[in-house]
């Protein structure tokens, strides 16, 4: 069960954290990987160390918020076959209120997280209908559902990738695309160690302590099992779901209180 073979996989942002994790997992499930990443070479070493256990796994540097290099890109992978699979991973963080979120700010997150999954959208979904259809899969957040404190921008990003999610899957049932987002709570990558280290420096222990247990469950999320998650509603056994948004957030939404 579970097993991508034969299959054709885009992920942006698939060289760090959550998106290193699903083409790690997605290329042992068989899958011929393709990863869109700004930072070429970190995905370079990803792709050599996959490639050495035998996996198949290309490399493209992309800026997703620059839709000429988006359709170029996904355009020529499309020549060489079909794309089965798109993973919008890619991803930027914000910290601050309204307030204290400047312009620049506000763009630089919109342009990343909300008009990069929008160009991977604009830039596949032709293909895919030309093709006899496809899978989607968007990262949001529990932040596109609830409030969190000094996340506005981030917040908004993620809510509309929550909505372009059901969007996508409403106009594209009939071409036999489906489109799932999933919203992780906290995950622990080297993103979180970085952010703690950068604003709480010699209270990182305690920082740590404290971001984890605000999941129920008391502890954050592992990326791999966000990339479970992703394997399940990418392969062929998840068909009949479309149109949903699945929470993996230790209790985050419903047990918060």
């Amino acid at each position: 069960m579970f097993k991508l073979n034969g299959k054709t996989a885009i992920i942006t942002g698939g060289a760090s954290g959550i998106g290193l994790a699903i083409s790690e997992t997605f290329a042992r499930a068989g899958a011929t990987v393709h990863i869109l990443e700004l930072n070429a070479e970190l995905a370079q070493m990803a792709a050599d160390r996959l490639t050495a256990e035998g996996a198949t796994v290309l490399v493209h540097g992309v800026d997703v918020s620059k839709q000429a290099q988006v359709i170029e890109t996904i355009n020529s992978i499309t020549s060489q076959g079909r794309v089965h699979i798109l993973v919008n991973n890619a991803g930027i963080a914000h910290v601050g209120t309204v307030e204290t979120t400047t312009e620049a700010d506000f763009d630089r997150v919109f342009n990343v997280n909300v008009k990069g999954a929008y160009n991977c959208l604009y830039a596949t979904i032709p293909h895919m209908k030309a093709s006899g259809g496809g899978v989607i899969l968007n990262m949001a957040s529990v932040a596109s559902s609830v409030g969190i404190s000094d996340r506005f921008a981030y917040s908004m990003s993620k809510g509309a990738v929550l909505t372009m999610t059901l969007s996508v899957a409403k106009d594209y049932l009939k071409h036999n695309i489906r489109c799932n987002c999933i919203s992780p709570a906290r995950v622990h990558t080297p993103f979180v160690d970085g952010f703690i280290a950068k604003n709480y420096p010699g209270q990182e222990e305690e920082m740590f302590s404290k971001l984890a247990a605000s999941q129920p469950i008391g502890r954050m999320a592992k990326p791999e099992e966000i990339a479970a998650l992703a394997l399940y509603l990418c392969s062929d056994e998840a068909g009949f779901a479309t149109g949903c948004d699945y929470p993996l957030d230790g209790g985050f939404i419903r047990l918060n209180n």
